[in-house]
C-alpha cells in the first residue's frame, strides 16, 4: 500500500471524528471543532499529498460520518433533511484545500509567519463559504459579530497548529543534524584511520625501495664474483621487492585519493577535533561498560590544524586509554603550544605500563592486549602513531610520574608550521 493512500485513509478517518469534538460559540449554525487543525496540519505535513483530492475526500468524509450520526442519534429525520444539514460543510473542507493549492503554502515552509497569516485568511473564506451555502437554506444572516469570531478563531487555531507544526520541524531537523554528526564522526575516524595506514604504507614502498636497491648491489658483486646462482636470486628478490614497491604506490595513490574526494574540512578548530574526539570515545568507553570522566584543556590562542594528522593521533591515544581504564577513570587531554611546537598530551589513571615494558612499547608487534580468548593483539597502533609524528617531524615521549606509576601519560610534539595551512 502506497504512502499517498495511507495518508488519504487517514484523513478520510481522522478528519471526521475531530470534527465531532466541537463547540459553539455563540447561538446559532456557527460551530468551532479540531477538524480543521488536524486538517490543517496534516496538509502541512504530509507534503506528497495533493491538497485539493485531500479536500474532496476531507468533505466527503465528514458529511457522510455527520449524516451516519444524526440517523443513529435520530431515528425520525429524514435523509434529505439530514443531506441539507450537513452537505455545507463540504464546501469548507473544498475552499480551503483549493485555497491551499492557489496559495502555494508548501513553498513558504521558510516563511513561517506566512504561513500562519495565509492559514487565516483561509480559514475565515473556507467559513465564510460554508456559513453562505449554509444560509440559502437555514436564512441566517452573517453578522458582522459572527465575521469577528470566525476571524479569531481561524487566527487561534491557524498559529497553534503551525506552532505545533514548527516544533515537530525543529525536531526533526535536531535528530537529522544529530545524525549527520554521527555520521561525520564515522566519516572522520575512518578517513584518519586510513591516514594513519597510508603513512604506514608509504614507508612500507620506501623500505621496499631501499631493499630493491640493495638486492640489485647485492647481485651485481654476486655476478663479478662468478657465483651466478646465488647472483639470479638475488636479482629475482630485487624484482620481486619492485613488484611490492609498485603495488604499495598504487594502493597509497588510492587511498590519497580516496580522501581527498570526501568533504570534510582538511583543517579544523582544535576544539572542534577534540570534541569529535571525546563524543566518539565516549559512545566507545559506554559500549565497553565503563564510566569515564573527560578533562579537556586547550590554552592561548590555536591555528585550524590539518584534520586527520591530529585526529588519528590523538584518538589513536584516547581510544588506548579507554581500553586501560578497568572500570570507571579519567582521561585529561591538553594542547599547549611552545613557540613553534604544538604539545599535546595524554594522560589516564588506568591500568598502568610497567618499568619492564616502557622501553619497547612503541616496537612493532610489541602488546599488553589479550582478548577474551587469550590472542594477542597485533600491537601496532602506538608503532602506527610513531610512524605518523616522526613523518610529520615531531616526538611522542611516555611520561613518568613516580608519585603516580597508575597514571599513563603520552607526549606528542609536532611543528605547528606542518599542520597549518601556511605550512
Amino acid at each position: 500500500m502506497s504512502e499517498k493512500l495511507v495518508a488519504y485513509i487517514f484523513i478520510i478517518i481522522a478528519v471526521p471524528i475531530a470534527g465531532e469534538m466541537k463547540f459553539y460559540p455563540i447561538d446559532g449554525d456557527l460551530r468551532v471543532s479540531l477538524g480543521t487543525p488536524i486538517f490543517f496540519f496534516i496538509l502541512l505535513w504530509l507534503r506528497k499529498i495533493n491538497p485539493i483530492i485531500s479536500g474532496l475526500l476531507a468533505g466527503t468524509a465528514v458529511v457522510l460520518f455527520r449524516i451516519f450520526l444524526s440517523e443513529i442519534q435520530a431515528d425520525s429525520i429524514e435523509l434529505s433533511d439530514a443531506l441539507s444539514l450537513h452537505f455545507p460543510v463540504f464546501f469548507y473542507y473544498l475552499v480551503y484545500s483549493l485555497l491551499f493549492y492557489f496559495c502555494k503554502i508548501k513553498s513558504l515552509y521558510e516563511s513561517p509567519f506566512y504561513i500562519g497569516l495565509l492559514g487565516v485568511v483561509i480559514e475565515v473564506i473556507a467559513s465564510m463559504a460554508e456559513i453562505s451555502v449554509r444560509s440559502i437554506s437555514s436564512h441566517t444572516a452573517i453578522t458582522f459579530s459572527t465575521f469577528m469570531i470566525i476571524g479569531g478563531i481561524a487566527i487561534f487555531r491557524s498559529f497553534f497548529v503551525l506552532g505545533f507544526f514548527n516544533i515537530l520541524i525543529l525536531r526533526e531537523a535536531k535528530l537529522a543534524e544529530e545524525q549527520q554528526r554521527r555520521m561525520n564522526e564515522e566519516i572522520l575516524l575512518l578517513i584518519s584511520n586510513l591516514y594513519v595506514e597510508s603513512i604506514q604504507l608509504k614507508k612500507s614502498a620506501k623500505n621496499a625501495e631501499e631493499l630493491t636497491s640493495a638486492c640489485y648491489k647485492l647481485y651485481r658483486d654476486l655476478k663479478g664474483s662468478s657465483s651466478n646462482q646465488q647472483a639470479e636470486s638475488a636479482l629475482r628478490i630485487a624484482g620481486e621487492m619492485h613488484e611490492i614497491k609498485k603495488d604499495s604506490q598504487r594502493i597509497y595513490a588510492g587511498l590519497s585519493k580516496l580522501m581527498a574526494q570526501d568533504n570534510l574540512n582538511d583543517f579544523m578548530d582544535i576544539g572542534e577535533i577534540t570534541a569529535t574526539i571525546i563524543s566518539a570515545n565516549k559512545y566507545y568507553g559506554e559500549m565497553l561498560g565503563k564510566k569515564i570522566n573527560y578533562q579537556v584543556q586547550i590554552s592561548e590562542e590555536q591555528p585550524h590544524y590539518h584534520t586527520f594528522i591530529l585526529f588519528s593521533l590523538i584518538n589513536n591515544l584516547v581510544s588506548n586509554a579507554v581500553e586501560a581504564i578497568i572500570d570507571h577513570g579519567e582521561i585529561n587531554l591538553t594542547v599547549n603550544r611552545s613557540n613553534d611546537m604544538v604539545i599535546i598530551k595524554v594522560s589516564d589513571n588506568g591500568s598502568g605500563i610497567s618499568a619492564r615494558n616502557k622501553p619497547f612499547i612503541f616496537e612493532p608487534g610489541f602488546t599488553t592486549k589479550f582478548d577474551n580468548t587469550g590472542i594477542a593483539s597485533n600491537g601496532i597502533g602506538l608503532s602506527h602513531i610513531k610512524n605518523v609524528i616522526e613523518e610529520n617531524g615531531g616526538i611522542i615521549t611516555l611520561l613518568d610520574d613516580p608519585a603516580n606509576t597508575k597514571r599513563t601519560t603520552f607526549e606528542i610534539q609536532l611543528p605547528v608550521r606542518g599542520l597549518t595551512q601556511e605550512g
